[in-house]
Parts: structure tokens; sequence; C-alpha cells
């Protein structure tokens, strides 16, 4: 081959880079998508961050001539396939902005609509000590048959023979139910996650618990669509029923975009173990849902949450608390990066704005960054002051969650948190029943001892009771002791706190987490096609369902809009002989909530809580309408309850 020969290829070869890069310049940019998919006009911080996704949209421009619109600033992240845009909408009406987006010479025009709000931030009335909060879990409790069969997602299936797989119940469902709630007497609904979880099922397991978001925009396909939900909510307004939505800030699930694609280096904490040099150095660790691969550069959470307030704690002990994952399956967000915590914050706005929930409950919330989640909650309470959102801080000791309520003494940061979830209540009543009440220690002397320290809450009205939930086993275990129960739910709903039940406990629904935690998720009788009998009507539940239904209905009854119960001084007396009580009073009213701690006759004496009973010579108890005498001592059947209005 001669030089003329060889020199001109290479010229040829010249051109066609040199074309095709200009081709390449000259291409439309292409956007895959922009989180949040629109926003709003008139909210307090005039500025909102926009992820964009796109095939090396890092390098390029971006303009609008949208009138009161500016763009702050183009922060360009590690990966090329990322922009965040953050505009100033201060000055802003509602309308569609054309985004314009340039790379070289190629120019990309998208649509973005800025929308008006339903109304102010301080209209927006969250879940208060008013209500009693009914959880479920939205693929248990009812289907609609409209989503059993989803195409696009990765491979799922809908199996109600296994208690990890997917068994089908969906929002629709649930809106088809909204009439039961109002029977039973309950006036919020908080749900487990409902936005998309697309991760393949691993053999008999699956993320139908909803913990595993990948995509923060998007309600999952399984469980309906974003107008599904808001039209869900709207119906549930209509009926008086809040709506409280679970949200997860400190993990997402493993199929999230940004797991393939890590926007920063820092995106997530500790995701080395991520790095194609790691993955060949596979080891089996053993985790909550099962044995999972990983390598030695992952790190896994203690469980352990102390270090984060213990003021002696190690750097090793915390960093494993906060940084270590959940599971290996739900990658671990960076709340100290200010673009992560700021595209979480704007998610949550979006969603009250968008449906138009009344309230948040936030998952794990001290296993994400302490001072970025006070933030978040700065943010959400200047927004919107008379809103609600309920941290799960899981741990039984009192001083530990006061410390997380808003403006606690005990804190050396304000976590901002109105409401935190009482972990002690729960386990000082689910070993409290399975003893008998003795002069000190057990029984309901561990509730008496528990309640006691409610002066380290800054407001004990702003906590949250509960006596089980989708985390832990059912009250009744493998049981049906509806003495204990009764006795659990009459103090619960009794006493200084926000009230929350667990769906199906009004109908004995039982089960432990001996073997897995779908034994406690288990499906509503009558929600699925099928099912050989529906206990959302009284005419299919047995005699006994009925009976714990009918006392749980006409307990919720009596306390909405009571504002004794939201109201009320609390005084409680040491338990006596076995016999705790409780008693609420306001103006000339009163309430005694009674309970034999033991499984002999006991008896109240009526001198002793002359305090509360004074000159009244009856009472009526709340629980069956009788009339109490107050002339004499009162007895009281093994384990018995009453409440009486006096």
């Amino acid at each position: 081959m001669n030089i003329k020969h060889i020199l001109r290829k290479r010229v040829i070869l010249l051109l066609a880079l040199f074309f095709s890069s200009t081709i390449a310049m000259n291409a439309a940019q292409k956007i895959d998508r922009i989180e949040p998919t629109n926003w709003f006009v008139g909210m307090k911080n005039p500025q909102v961050q926009l992820m964009v996704y796109g095939k090396d949209v890092r390098a390029a421009e971006v303009s609008t001539d949208y009138p009161g619109v500016r763009i702050d600033s183009l922060v360009r992240l590690d990966s090329p396939n990322y922009l965040l845009v953050y505009l100033n909408v201060g000055d802003a009406q509602p309308g569609t902005m054309n985004l314009l987006f340039r790379a070289g010479k190629s120019k990309t025009s998208v649509k973005y609509e800025l929308k008006a709000r339903d109304m102010k931030g301080e209209e927006r009335m969250g879940f208060t000590n008013a209500d009693v909060l009914y959880m479920l879990m939205p693929d248990r409790f009812a289907s609609s048959g409209k989503y059993l069969n989803v195409k696009g997602l990765n491979a799922y299936s809908v199996n109600r023979k296994e208690p990890s797989l997917r068994h089908g119940g969906d929002l629709e469902g649930i809106r088809q139910h909204l009439d039961y709630f109002n029977e039973l007497g309950v006036t919020a609904l908080w749900f487990t996650p409902v936005l998309e979880n697309n991760s393949p099922d691993h053999g008999k397991s699956s993320t139908y618990h909803g913990y595993a978001t990948t995509d923060y925009y998007r309600v999952d396909p399984r469980f309906g669509t974003n107008d599904d939900y808001r039209q869900l909510v709207s119906d549930a307004h209509k009926k008086g029923l809040k709506v409280v939505m679970d949200m997860i800030f400190n993990h997402c699930g493993f199929e999230h975009p940004w797991v393939k694609d890590m926007p920063t280096k820092d995106w997530f904490n500790t995701p080395e173990w991520l790095a194609p040099e790691n993955q060949a150095k596979a080891v089996k660790t053993k985790t909550v849902d099962g044995d999972q691969i990983t390598n030695d550069k992952y790190l896994q959470t203690s469980y352990k949450l102390t270090p984060v307030l213990d003021p002696y704690a190690s750097k090793v002990d915390l960093r494993e608390t906060v940084d270590g994952w959940f599971v290996p399956s739900m990658p671990d967000l960076n709340q100290r990066n200010e673009h992560v915590m700021t595209y979480l914050i704007q998610n949550s706005e979006w969603w009250i704005e968008t449906v138009g929930i009344d309230g948040i409950r936030m998952d794990t919330y001290p296993y994400a960054d302490r001072k970025g989640m006070a933030h978040w909650m700065e943010v959400l309470n200047t927004e919107y002051p008379n809103f609600n959102t309920v941290g799960e801080t899981w741990v039984t000791e009192p001083a530990y969650t006061a410390a997380w309520q808003k403006d606690s003494p005990l804190a050396e940061v304000n976590s901002n948190l109105k409401t935190v979830m009482d972990f002690a209540f729960f386990d000082r009543l689910n070993q409290a029943k399975n003893e008998e009440t003795d002069d000190w220690w057990k029984g309901f002397n561990r509730i008496y001892n528990s309640l006691c320290y409610d002066y380290l809450y800054v407001d004990p009205s702003h906590v949250m009771a509960f006596i089980e939930n989708h985390d832990t086993d059912r009250f009744l275990g493998e049981g049906q002791d509806t003495l204990a129960l009764k006795q659990a739910l009459a103090l619960l709903l009794t006493v200084n706190r926000i009230p929350q039940l667990y769906y199906g406990t009004e109908i004995l629904m039982n089960g432990t987490k001996s073997t897995t935690d779908g034994h406690v998720r288990r499906d509503f009788p009558g929600g699925f096609a099928g099912d050989t009998r529906n206990a959302f009507n009284k005419a299919e539940r047995t005699k006994e369902e009925q009976a714990m239904f009918s006392f749980t209905s006409r307990l919720l009854h009596w306390r909405q809009n009571n504002e004794l119960i939201t109201k009320g001084k609390q005084t409680q007396f040491i338990p006596f002989k076995g016999v705790y009580v409780v008693a609420r009073t306001l103006g000339d009213k009163a309430v005694m909530t009674v309970l034999n701690g033991t499984s002999k006759t006991a008896t109240m004496s009526v001198a002793r809580y002359a305090e509360i009973i004074g000159n009244r010579t009856e009472a009526t108890n709340v629980l069956t309408g009788r009339k109490i005498d107050l002339t004499k001592d009162v007895k009281l059947q093994p384990k018995g309850v009453l409440v009486l209005s006096l």
C-alpha cells in the first residue's frame, strides 16, 4: 500500500469522525425525565431543584423565558447523565414553561408545568390526638382486581399462598371500603408505602411491603395510579377520614436508577462494595430478609439506635448505625449530601400538594442523618405549620423517644419532629399481658412506670401509642386472649396519646413473625376475590369477631370529638391490689379506665379514687352502657376492664 493511499484513508477517516461528531453535537439532547414532574407557585421557598435525567445531559446549558422564573444555578454532578437545575419561581404564575437545553449546537425544548396550589400551607391540618390512626398494608387489605398483572415491571408474581409474595391488594380496593372505617370509628388511615417498588421477586420473597422505593414520583402500578391515590384521599376526606403517607428517606430500592448510575460518589453511604473490583469478593450475609450476597466492603447497619444520642458513642458504632445499609437490597441514602436532602424534602412537599395527604409517617427515622432530617422538618413546619409528621424511633426507653420530639431540652440537635412513636408503651404492655399485676414491677406496673416519665416529653399529646404494627407480632400472638386485648384497647384509646390501631385487630386477626413477617400481614378476609367469607360484612363475621368489633367500635365512636380525652388532665394511680386506674378530667367531667391486672376477681375501692369520683354516686360503663353503683366498692371480673364515665 503506497503512502498516498494511506493518507487518503486517514483523511476519509478524519472526515467521517468530524461529520459524526458534528451530527452528535447537532442532535437533540435527549431528556429522559425531570423530577419533580411539576411544581407549584406560591410556596414560601421560591426555589425548586429539578433533577434532569438524560445521556450526557450534565454538559447542557439551560435557559427559560417564562415570566417570573430565573435559573439560580446549574449543578453538574459526577455522572454525565444527570443535571441539577435550581429554579427560582417566586414571581411566577401558574402555567407551562419551556426549558431550553443546549449542548453544542443542539437544542432541546422541554415543557414544564407550574401549578396553582389547592390551598395555602397553613390551611393543611394534620392528624392530632383527636384522631385514631388505622394502619394497613395496601397489598394485604383489599383488591379491586384491576391491577393484578401489570406489564413492563420486573418479574413478579401474585400468589396469596406465599406470605412474602404479592397478594394483589390495591388502592381502589381500599377506596371501596371507606364506609367500613366509618363504621368502625377510626378517623385516619395510615398506609404502608404506596410508591413504586420495581424489584424482582427473589424466590418466595418480594417487596410487597413497599419499603424499597424505585420511583419517588409514581404510585406502584400494582396499587394503581397517582390519580387513583388522589381520588382515594379525596373520597376519604369526604367521609371525614384523614390519610397519612408512609415515607422512607433512609434508603431506596436497589432497582432505582441511582444505583446503576450514581449521580455523585457520595449519593449513597458506603457504596464501595458495589464497585466492579469488589464484586468478585462475594460472600453470603444474613439479613432480616434472608441470605444476601455481598462482600467484605459491605457495611451493614447494627440496627442499634442508641449511638445516635449516646454522649459517649464511639465513631465506629455511630457509623455502623447511620451509614450502614438496612439490607443489601436497600441502598442507604446520604442525607449529608445537600442535593440528596433537597430532593427528598421536595418529594414530601410534592405529595402533600399533589394528593392532599394529612400527615407523614417517616420510616427508620434515627437511621438517617440527624441534622439532615431536622432540616427537613424545619422546612415542612415552616411551609405547613399545622401539618403533622410522626417518626419511627424504635427504642423502648421514654428518655430516648422524648429526645427526638421537637424542642426537647434533652437533645443537642432540635429534631423539629412534632410526633414520636411510643415503643415503650408497646413494649411494656406486651410484657404486662402475660403477667399478674403485683405490688411493684409486674403487669400494669410496667405501664405505670413508663407513663410516669411523661415529664420528659415536651408534649405527651404528640406521642403515638400502639399495641402492635406490621413489624411486630400481633398482640394476640397465635391465640385469642380477648380479655387482654380489650384491656389493651381500652387503655390505648383513653390515655394521653395519639392511638394507632393495626388492621384486623378488631376482628381478632392474629399471628407471629416466628417464620416470616407475612404471618402478621395476612389478607383481610373478604378483601379478595375467592375469599370464603367477607369480614367487612357483619353477617359474615363469627360471633367472637363481631363481639370484638362491637367492643372496639363502641369505644372508638365514644372517643370521637370527646374533649375529655383530647384535652383532659391525666391522673394515674399506682396499681393497688392488682387494679390499675387511669383517669381523665376536664371541668366537671371525668372518665376512669379501670383494669384488673390479675386472673382473679378483684375490687376497686371507691374511697381510694375519691379525688376523681368526688360525691358522684353513679357512673356509666362506656363499654356496655350499664350503670355502676359508686356508693360501694366495685367488683371486677378476672382481667376485667371498665371505662367509667362520671
